[in-house]
């Protein structure tokens, strides 16, 4: 008998508090995960790309109420038959991770990413899963270069850090690998959005970071030495090599954009 998949994955579903989501309102829904994105929900695309991964063992949703899930009936018979857990939300994203965190025995290695990644493949996945086990790091981040996601999007409006060696952007994927890789969790008390906003993970990891990237002095794998040294652990980014790996469903466009991504894979089989 083989052993069971070996990474826990925590998909980050809560609505955002205090303004209107403006996918949500496309899809008139309260939570943009419930919204449809080329005839299936944004959550159900999520989650199903994990569960066919074979790299998760358990899928845990980070939202206020599994009766938001329920509404949706895939996602009811998912939690019925156990292959889906949720676990409560917290007033933002740090909080919401640290909280696994506070229980006796939080679940590790935990695969973080989000609802809104809907272009995210099973091959995807089990990819970035076993290469960022194989790294050894207490924390994996993926990111994708800028010549990948510009040789097959030229013309989008992307985000990307300016590292010395070249743009990159975040692709929503991380794997805490130790108890201690929660630590970083605090990069996510501004809310994320790193490929929109890069610069919160750089000020959440130090001012003299935020410098030295602003001013272009730095390549990506400096910068992440300096971070390892500023929270005494290691972390290390893991290459994504998939154009579509850092579009996530987050205004009007991109939204658009997804909806073709998917209905050309669609079409192609």
């Amino acid at each position: 008998m083989s052993a069971a998949p070996p990474v826990t994955a925590l998909v980050l579903a809560a609505s955002r508090s205090g303004s209107e989501d403006p996918v949500a309102a496309i899809g008139g829904k309260s939570h943009k995960c419930l919204v449809d994105v080329a005839g299936q929900t944004m959550i159900e695309r999520v989650i199903a790309a994990l569960l066919d991964s074979g790299a998760c063992g358990q899928v845990l949703v980070s939202i206020e109420s599994e009766s938001i899930l329920r509404q949706v009936p895939r996602l009811a018979s998912w939690l019925d038959e156990g292959r889906v857990e949720t676990t409560p939300s917290a007033e933002n994203l740090a909080d919401s991770i640290l909280s696994l965190a506070d229980k006796g025995s939080p679940p590790l290695p935990l695969l973080l990413t989000t609802a809104d990644n809907v272009l995210h493949t099973p091959e995807l996945i089990a990819r970035f899963a076993r290469d960022a086990l194989a790294s050894g790091a207490d924390v994996a981040v993926g990111m994708t270069p800028e010549a990948t996601v510009r040789a097959e999007f030229p013309d989008e409006q992307l985000g990307f850090f300016r590292f010395r060696d070249g743009g990159y952007s975040f692709c929503n994927l991380f794997v805490f690998r130790t108890a201690k890789s929660f630590e970083t969790a605090e990069a996510f008390r501004g809310g994320g959005q790193f490929r929109k906003k890069p610069w919160r993970i750089l000020k959440a990891f130090g001012v003299l970071n935020l410098l030295r990237f602003r001013f272009g002095r730095l390549t990506v794998s400096g910068a992440f030495e300096r971070i390892s040294r500023r929270f005494g652990l290691r972390l290390e980014t893991i290459e994504v090599p998939y154009a579509f790996a850092p579009i996530d469903v987050d205004n009007p466009r991109t939204y658009a954009l997804s909806e073709r991504i998917i209905g050309g894979r669609e079409a192609a089989g």
